[in-house]
């Protein structure tokens, strides 16, 4: 576990959550009661009496999950656009889809979307509708699988030891006993893994720390060994496909540019068309609900561009809600300049606090932002004239640019990993450009070149530190004559998702007893699907909508590969390997 003194806790916004832990602490007791905790049935809210064009929708927050909520209002249930809005406290839209950048400053992803082909249901059903904006004709998901077709992932350099050797990862490197512990996780019931972490699970195993498997899954979806138990389980459930293609990620689904200009920018363009209403620079302070039993938000609390105003909902409007962002309080450094140090006080995460301590049954934010030391991690992209270091990562990997996904130096302090994507990644990149980014998990360690923490580095350092990783630094001062910069970004919630948890901590996404209130996120519950995904934003927002809304179209159920006996005999094969 990590020294949890070097960045401290999350303290600032702490009188909030503690209120909401109270507020959720009586829930849970309440639903101690149950056998087992599922999506609970709403209470059928009063949408029969209103048409949807006397209705108005608000959404709280401009990420992913409330445009896809705002599309499948247009398109499903007949809502006229110009009666939906969206609020975002920042001046760009996307939430953590973003991808922005300048020619001239540098480009800057804080992270990158994996999509998947066969488990992301809802996301691709959703994206037929939304039409592409560079192929005329076509839909975002016909472009996004027609390129990724055309450009197939399979990693050659998935791991790298410390002698800057490329390493045969065929094997899993699993004893029988940690083989014997998977499957038994696997068929373990949730209810009995409240607060537990994967290190609790195995504590007798030290050797499972140190596999093949671990390293390879830990860094493709940034888990740590202190996280949430019940996600490791529902990763491993639902990825069972891509268990049996982990060493050359073959299952990865890319996007012709970054998620912003690929996935983001097309919807944005789509909804303005139907005339959805954007309010950017407008951050949702408050929510008052009804008196009472049951849920119905009445009022909206916004400074808008500095200015305090409010909105009252009328009978029939509906707010569906972010409640909490992985994103959120991120920072930016350069070149020469490390990332400042984060304002712990996550404004989605603070709206949350606030409303959870309300009215019961609308979670609990305090166990995934109580900690940042267990939270943060730190991404790094690269801006580059010409293609010079590019052309020596694909000689030494094997791999053209956008074909090897991660490359993880496995014995680095701060265990450093890279993402090579095809070329052009932004859609104001030149084409004498080229840009990757890469991203640490351990922060606070110091690095094995540069000695000082990743946290502390200028975005020089961490490039050079990557340099030595390569065993490319004899060439050090030729690479940095033609970068035009290295941006880091600290990011001290990016794994706040998987924090240990009690089944209540996430709200259901239409919390009981709601009339008009929802939540979007990756931090709510839907029962077996997979948290830090494009699809689990999508999923909700589909579920609310239709929830609310009262429609009785179906949702694209989860494919359960986990029962399928092909799937599964291979899973078994590759244990073995």
């Amino acid at each position: 576990m990590k020294d949890k003194n070097s960045f401290g806790k999350a303290l600032t916004w702490s009188l909030a959550a503690t209120a909401a832990a109270m507020a959720a602490a009586k829930a849970y007791d309440y639903s101690k009661k149950q056998k087992h905790l599922k999506q609970s049935e709403p209470e059928k809210p009063e949408e029969k009496i209103h048409s949807p064009k006397d209705r108005k929708a608000y959404f709280v927050g401009g990420g992913l999950g409330s445009l896809a909520g705002a599309a499948y209002l247009v398109r499903d249930c007949n809502m006229p656009g110009e009666q939906i809005t969206i609020f975002e406290g920042l001046p760009i839209l996307g939430g953590s889809n973003d991808g922005i950048g300048t020619p001239e400053k540098g480009f800057v992803c804080r992270g990158g979307r994996m999509l998947n082909e066969e488990t992301y249901e809802n996301f691709w059903e959703l994206f037929r509708s939304i039409p592409s904006l560079s192929n005329p004709g076509r839909s975002v998901t016909e472009e996004i699988l027609n390129f990724d077709h055309a450009h197939p992932t399979k990693a050659k350099a998935r791991l790298i030891d410390k002698r800057g050797n490329i390493l045969d990862v065929k094997s899993m490197g699993f004893t029988q006993k940690e083989r014997m512990a998977l499957l038994k996780l696997m068929n373990t019931p949730e209810e009995k893994l409240d607060d537990m972490t994967i290190e609790e699970w195995f504590a007798d195993m030290p050797h499972f720390f140190t596999t093949n498997f671990w390293y390879m899954w830990q860094t493709t979806f940034a888990f740590q060994t202190w996280s949430s138990l019940f996600e490791f389980r529902r990763y491993m459930r639902r990825m069972i496909l891509e268990f049996s293609r982990i060493e050359t990620l073959e299952g990865v689904t890319r996007t012709p540019l970054n998620q912003y200009d690929s996935v983001i920018r097309p919807l944005e363009e789509y909804l303005r068309k139907q005339g959805v209403i954007f309010e950017e620079n407008c951050v949702v302070e408050d929510i008052d609900f009804a008196d009472g039993a049951g849920i119905t938000a009445k009022v909206l609390h916004l400074k808008d561009k500095g200015k305090e105003r409010t909105i009252e909902l009328q009978k029939g409007d509906i707010c569906i809600m972010t409640n909490a962002c992985m994103t959120d309080s991120a920072t930016l450094g350069d070149l020469r300049t490390p990332a400042p140090a984060p304002n712990l006080r996550p404004i989605s995460g603070e709206l949350w606090s606030k409303v959870a301590a309300k009215k019961p049954g609308l979670g609990n934010p305090y166990p995934f932002f109580c900690d940042v030391q267990e939270t943060n991690w730190e991404s790094f992209t690269v801006t580059s004239r010409g293609n010079k270091l590019l052309k020596m990562i694909e000689n030494y990997s094997g791999n053209v640019p956008g074909s090897g996904a991660l490359m993880t130096f496995k014995d680095s302090n701060w265990l450093m990993s890279i993402v090579v994507a095809a070329q052009p990644h932004f859609i104001n990149q030149p084409m004498d450009q080229t840009i990757f980014w890469g991203y640490g998990l351990y922060t606070d360690r110091v690095g094995d070149y540069v000695k000082k923490p990743m946290k502390d580095c200028t975005g020089e350092e961490m490039l050079t530190e990557l340099l030595h990783h390569l065993h490319m630094e004899d060439r050090l001062e030729e690479i940095l004559a033609d970068v035009v910069n290295v941006i880091p970004c600290m990011m001290p919630y990016v794994d706040a998702q998987f924090q240990p948890r009690k089944m209540t901590d996430r709200p259901n996404v239409v919390p009981a007893g709601s009339t008009n209130f929802a939540m979007v996120s990756q931090f709510v519950e839907i029962p077996d699907d997979m948290v830090f995904t494009e699809e689990y934003s999508v999923r909700a927002a589909r579920i609310a909508v239709y929830t609310l809304m009262g429609s009785d179209k179906k949702i694209c159920p989860i494919t359960p590969y986990v029962k399928d006996p092909k799937v599964l005999a291979k899973a078994v094969q590759t244990s073995y390997r």
